[in-house]
């Protein structure tokens, strides 16, 4: 090896070290906890695997750290490229001395970093830079120094042909004394300070724009304290400002900031003084304030797009984890007025067995002919569930149905409907049924998803399901990171039935993709159901790391190996398999026996591999193998007499199901078009800062209603005194 390479290897290694030094502490985790899970990154492994299977070597951390520990390794990662990238330039110019090289290397706080790199950054030229093409800059340092009264003898010295005169020499030297200031790093501390703690948020209507943007009526003249802003009433803010509704700044004080730079730069009170104290003014004002403006927006911006992205992460969570009714026959409707209501019927692994449509509401009124209809379909296709899309139409379906003597012994549930047209349009349903009418995929994907959320769900864009809030006004691509990382925990913490699951479905197991689901599904039509984990080992291109990362998550029901069907990863069948020869036993007949398996002394299976926290998990899986994380599915009996906004009354106190949670408040469908909202204040009678700590997704709640704003058709609701 050579002596430069070998350098360059140990300095990769110290900044590593460093690295992990700098989360440890963030985290506060031990060092090598985090070093463990930079290695298994490194090494290809998912979140999901090490978070499951790795935990001897993490220190049992959970995803959430594992996550966090990824994620601040990448932003490392990013600065010293940026760091490269900063050194690299100004090695070109010639300034890179060592002194600086070392403060480079060693700043880990990209802002700090962004503030040694100011002065070398290249940039248009500045009136600073005209000045000293001019000559100036002797002028300046003179000024600067404040000893020297008499300014215009010194100013006169240098008029020539570009310097006209006295005056344009001072303002020459004060661009330059301006700039300077701007560039100071503990000035830009110091404004930065100021800003976080006392800068006011302020909107104004643009004129001539009050009608149109009148969904910002609240902002047309406002101001508050930006560290006292929520998230999602800055994102609203900025909305406006977006669509061209609002005029925003974000400042404090003026006369305080320049006030705190008069004190770091102003020495004296003579005329030197005085023309240092103009090009502080000028500095703040025409550099400073709108630097710093635009990095507080920035920063703001950034946090808010964090918390709204992890309420749209925490609802999507809970949705994809809303409980499943399993494999029964469901006929599924996807409900309508002028163009009828699409019926679907589906054997007990979703398959379609049938489609119609019937016309019970006006304008057609069928009620007669459609009765018969169904009544023909249940009696032919035998389904246990009729599942109703709740949009157009769902509450007049359901009460028709209901009506209907062959409906009597059915459940009928209420099924959301957000984001199943988006689906019935997709690729993906075309593929699946190319010759299908849009609202017949419609009422389909209805049905499945009664069957099994999860299953359903990874179909279609997270951002069309009808959660969150500002998904539009956040950065995208963190927005799709997240929810794409959510949709991976979900299906991992879940599992997957090999034999059955989509392309979709696959393609979020860890270690599989994309093209690895389509393989999958290719190798399952051509040589049928899989019999065993192991030959997942025949799919094209799914190689031994793919096998590793993926074994532990995928179920085989009827494998031939019982262990196939749980969430014990092959890796570590040898110890059950080891268990059960001890205790004289099949592994057929050790799994799901409990009181064999809490009688198992585990420190006996205590081996190089595998430690307690594995072999704990592993007893849990035993005990009940393949169990389903989620909660059983509920259903709710929407009040008869309540059909629109104007059948509610102030007072009402009405059972509804939880829609959307947001920064401020929760959403409550009560049976009708319009949901609720439940404001955050009005959740309980403590101090609530998150709904999320009150309520959940697809919760069935008990609300008061207190107000109706039938003209913007607003709905307000209490949720206090009725836990």
């Amino acid at each position: 090896m050579t002596s430069g390479l070998y350098l360059l290897l140990n300095e990769n290694a110290n900044m590593d070290i460093k690295i992990i030094r700098l989360i440890a502490s963030e985290l506060q985790l031990k060092e090598e906890q985090v070093e463990a899970v930079s290695a298994l990154l490194d090494e290809g492994a998912t979140i999901p695997f090490i978070a499951r299977y790795r935990k001897e070597m993490t220190g049992s951390l959970d995803e959430t750290f594992v996550e966090k520990i990824s994620l601040l390794f990448q932003k490392y990662q990013d600065l010293e490229a940026r760091k490269m990238t900063i050194l690299n330039t100004i090695e070109e110019q010639g300034k890179l001395t060592e002194e600086l090289r070392v403060r480079i290397e060693n700043c880990f706080n990209a802002t700090e970093l962004e503030d040694i790199y100011l002065p070398y950054k290249p940039r248009k030229k500045t009136r600073a830079d005209v000045a000293r093409e001019n000559g100036l800059e002797p002028l300046a340092r003179m000024i600067m120094a404040q000893n020297a009264d008499n300014i215009d003898q010194m100013a006169k010295r240098f008029v020539n042909e570009k310097v006209k005169d006295i005056e344009s020499a001072l303002s020459g030297a004060r661009d330059i004394i301006a700039e300077w200031v701007n560039e100071n790093q503990h000035a830009r501390n110091r404004i930065r300070k100021l800003f976080s703690a006392e800068a006011v948020l302020y909107s104004r209507v643009i004129r001539g724009k009050e009608e149109e943007g009148s969904n910002f009526e609240d902002y047309f003249s406002f101001q508050q304290l930006l560290r006292q802003i929520p998230s999602h009433r800055f994102l609203a803010v900025m909305r406006g400002m977006n669509q061209k509704f609002l005029k925003v700044s974000i400042e404090p004080d003026e006369e305080k900031g320049i006030a705190m730079l008069n004190q770091m730069f102003v020495k004296g009170k003579n005329s030197s003084s005085q023309q240092v104290e103009k090009a502080v003014a000028d500095a703040y004002k025409r550099l400073l304030k709108p630097s710093m403006e635009n990095e507080i927006t920035a920063v703001y911006k950034e946090k808010s797009d964090r918390e709204a992205i992890g309420v749209f992460a925490e609802n999507l969570r809970q949705l994809l984890l809303e409980p499943p009714l399993g494999n029964k026959r469901i006929m599924a409707i996807d409900p309508g007025f002028r163009t009828g209501c699409k019926v679907v019927c589906l054997d007990e692994t979703g398959n379609l067995l049938e489609y119609s449509a019937i016309f019970p509401h006006p304008p057609v009124n069928e009620p007669e002919k459609s009765a018969k209809l169904i009544q023909r379909l249940i009696e032919k296709n035998n389904p246990e569930i009729i599942a109703v899309g709740n949009g157009t139409a769902g509450r007049d379906t359901r009460a028709f149905l209901k009506n209907l003597e062959c409906c009597k012994s059915l459940k009928i549930f209420m099924v959301s409907e957000d984001g199943a047209s988006v689906y019935s349009a997709s690729e993906t349903a075309r593929k699946e049924f190319p010759d299908l009418d849009l609202t017949v995929r419609g009422a389909v994907s209805i049905g499945r998803r009664l069957m099994d959320p999860l299953a359903e769900l990874v179909k279609i864009d997270p951002k069309s399901i009808g959660v969150g809030q500002y998904q539009h006004d956040v950065d995208q691509n963190e927005l799709k990171r997240a929810l794409d990382r959510v949709t991976e925990s979900c299906v991992n913490l879940v599992g997957v039935e090999l034999n059955s699951a989509s392309v979709e479905l696959l393609t979020y197991v860890s270690g599989i993709g994309p093209q690895l689901a389509e393989n999958i599904v290719e190798y399952r039509k051509q040589n049928g159901s899989f019999n065993s984990r192991a030959e997942l080992l025949k799919v094209k291109r799914l190689g031994q790391k793919a096998y590793e990362q993926s074994a532990g998550f995928l179920r085989i029901r009827q494998a031939e190996n019982p262990l196939d069907n749980s969430a014990v990863h092959p890796e570590s069948y040898y110890i059950v398999e080891k268990m059960a020869k001890n205790l004289g036993l099949s592994v057929r007949n050790l799994i799901g026996n409990s009181e064999v398996l809490k009688n198992i002394k585990l420190m006996d299976y205590v081996d190089g591999k595998v430690g307690l926290p594995t072999l704990q998990d592993i007893i849990r899986e035993l005990e009940r193998p393949g169990r389903d994380p989620r909660e059983s599915i509920t259903n709710i009996d929407y009040k008869e007499e309540i059909n629109d906004i104007n059948d509610l009354k102030e007072g009402m106190i009405l059972e509804g199901i939880v829609t959307n949670i947001t920064a401020f408040g929760a959403f409550v469908n009560l049976g009708i078009k319009e949901d609720g909202l439940v404001h955050v204040s009005e959740m309980a009678e403590k101090f609530v800062r998150n709904p999320l700590e009150v309520v959940k997704l697809r919760q069935k709640v008990k609300v008061r209603v207190i107000k109706i704003d039938l003209q913007r058709k607003r709905i307000q609701l209490s949720m206090k005194g009725l836990s």
